[in-house]
């Protein structure tokens, strides 16, 4: 009969009592065999429950082995002093840190995975060390400098034409010549192709009639604050409507979804991450938040993890459908997870993540799940009505996905508003409150700010309100209909026409990137910067990238053209090498374990050029010559 055993099994027992009770105890089967040495022997030794059962290592209960176990620490607390104890606990706490993030490494990246990863990040480190050792540091310096330079030489252009103001002028111009030095400016600093559609992104409309009808929104409304809607409250009521707009193009519930206009993408992503850190904080008591996103997930999640102090997890994409991995997902789950991102769709390969899988893991485990829809904004709403959902095949990525608590859309993309001009929108109030900021004790008075800047543009988001219901829903429409169809004829004459480059996925909105085992596709992109074409590039792997616009429609067969013309081109230079200072050299440089560090130098150097003037001894312009 098995015997159920407390810890009165133990107390005032004689050792031949404790003996048969461990012995009739069978019910989990345990073989014991004994290690011989300083350390085990000392130890059974003093415990006489251990010690019986070491000289009759029969089948125990396992109950009985725990109840041993807790009689030995009992002994060890007794007879050690408390500073030992201290610092074997210390010890232990350590020891199991260690093995925790050991045993996290092997369970997500597997034992070979673990290994390449701490490989590659110890070569880094490595390489990074020696050159910035003194026997290499100033020779990777003169190489840094001469790189330095050249950005500087293509940013800041020294023309004797063009006057500075470096400091104030003594007087003030008037308005015709400073109009006269706009136009100036515009005239001698040539752009980019864009009004042609030979630019990735950036302008998304482009339109002379919506252009005016922008800037007499502006005008009417620029010395707007929406910091003070009691003195704006038309610029309050515009923002509203702008917010709700939005949350019924994303079917956001009618009852509690709402949200507030942003200055941008990157802002909506970084209120999206501190809504959901503050939330873990506030609802479950997380001091030390985690966030896991795709690999190919946007970098301003990047930076609210470098602002917010939230761990980061890159999670891997499958490999043919370049989609975040679900089942690499879940394995990074854990209890200080506080958010769950997906795109829709991402901005390297225009691909659309499985959200609906997404949600499954969010709610299953409890988690926020953020959808970044910032670069598909209005054409991932108009879709299904532009007809590109007659197969049924369009999964569903908006708020009808239960598990999404938050998404975030650029109204100033495929919306067409004035740049500056995003909304992030939750699934209810409690979300959105956690991207607050209040202040009930300053001394200036009660103060509280929907998002992270205080004085807001209210011209900006006046320009959003007329854009969209000046173009309407046929408009957009329209617009994302003649959007897609211009992008899959791009995919369908790569697919077909040029064998050489390979779409990456499977995209299906307006975005696309195509990589090459045969040319270097950064040399590609480099040929097509010359043509006029400017096209993303793109690393892991190497690849450009395209999101096709309004302005860009009528010129896809071109740039088919053209793209035909320079890989044939390119496949018979064979034997010819990248130019050193090219795009393959710099990416080159960012994705090598030997040159850690340096390309980091030279974003920052890229950054320091854009608040450079050009080099001019003489410091007055000429309007006060």
């Amino acid at each position: 009969m098995d015997v159920q055993l407390d810890n009165s099994a133990f107390i005032g027992t004689s050792a031949t009592t404790t003996a048969a009770a461990a012995t009739g105890t069978s019910r989990q089967l345990l073989n014991l065999q004994w290690l011989q040495g300083k350390v085990i022997d000392p130890i059974i030794e003093s415990c006489p429950p251990l010690y019986l059962m070491s000289k009759n290592p029969a089948t125990i209960d396992l109950k009985v082995l725990a109840y041993c176990l807790i009689d030995c620490i009992q002994r060890y607390v007794k007879r050690t002093p408390w500073y030992s104890l201290v610092k074997d606990y210390l010890f232990i706490m350590f020891l199991l840190k260690i093995l925790s993030t050991i045993w996290f490494h092997v369970r997500v990246y597997g034992v070979i995975g673990s290994l390449r990863r701490t490989y590659k990040s110890n070569c880094k480190f490595l390489f990074k060390k020696l050159l910035n050792s003194p026997f290499l540091k100033s020779k990777v310096d003169k190489q840094v400098l001469k790189v330095t330079s050249s950005i500087e030489e293509s940013l800041i252009k020294n023309d004797s034409t063009i006057s500075q103001f470096p400091q104030l002028p003594s007087l003030g111009l008037t308005q015709d010549s400073v109009i006269s030095q706009l136009d100036l400016l515009n005239e001698v600093l040539t752009h980019t192709e864009w009004e042609q559609g030979k630019v990735s992104g950036a302008v998304y409309h482009g339109g002379s009639d919506l252009i005016h009808l922008q800037s007499v929104a502006f005008e009417k409304y620029c010395v707007a604050n929406q910091l003070h809607p009691d003195v704006f409250p038309a610029v309050r009521k515009m923002e509203a409507e702008v917010v709700s707009m939005i949350l019924k193009l994303f079917h956001g519930p009618e009852e509690t979804s709402c949200g507030t206009t942003t200055s941008g993408g990157t802002e909506s992503l970084l209120l999206a991450c501190l809504s959901a850190k503050m939330y873990g904080y506030e609802h479950k008591g997380i001091t030390e938040p985690e966030m896991i996103i795709p690999k190919t997930a946007h970098a301003g999640f990047d930076k609210a993890a470098y602002y917010f102090g939230i761990k980061l997890h890159h999670v891997e994409l499958d490999p043919v459908t370049f989609k975040v991995d679900l089942k690499k997902v879940e394995k990074f789950i854990n209890k200080n997870t506080v958010l769950l991102v997906g795109s829709v769709p991402n901005f390297p390969h225009g691909i659309a993540d499985d959200i609906e899988g997404l949600g499954k893991l969010a709610l299953l485990n409890n988690i926020p799940l953020h959808v970044d829809c910032c670069l598909g904004s209005f054409i991932v709403a108009f879709m299904e009505k532009a007809g590109f959902n007659e197969d049924g095949q369009l999964p569903l990525s908006d708020f009808r996905v239960p598990g999404v608590t938050s998404i975030s859309c650029d109204t100033h993309k495929y919306g067409f508003a004035p740049k500056g001009s995003s909304v992030i929108m939750y699934r209810n109030e409690d979300l959105r409150m956690h991207q607050y900021y209040i202040n009930s004790e300053w001394t200036g008075g009660l103060y509280g700010s929907p998002t992270l800047a205080g004085s807001r543009p209210g011209a900006l988001v006046v320009g959003c309100w007329a854009t969209m219901i000046n173009i309407g829903e046929n408009g957009y429409i329209e617009s994302c209909r003649s959007i897609v169809t211009a992008t899959r004829k791009l995919k369908r004459y790569i697919d077909e026409k040029l064998p050489d480059l390979e779409i990456l996925g499977d995209p299906k909105f307006s975005v696309l990137s195509f990589s090459s085992k045969v040319i270097d596709i950064y040399e590609l992109s480099d040929r097509l910067t010359k043509k006029g074409w400017h096209l993303n590039s793109l690393q892991n792997p190497p690849a450009l990238h395209l999101a096709v616009t309004r302005l860009t429609v009528n010129s896809i067969d071109s740039l088919c053209q053209l793209l035909s013309e320079e890989v044939n081109t390119m496949k018979l230079e064979v034997n010819s090498k990248p130019s050193p200072d090219g795009t393959s050299s710099l990416y080159g440089v960012a994705g090598s374990v030997q040159t850690a560090g340096v390309a980091d130098r030279l974003i920052v150097a890229f950054l320091n050029a854009l608040y450079k003037l050009k080099p001019d001894n003489d410091t007055h312009n000429d309007f006060e010559k």
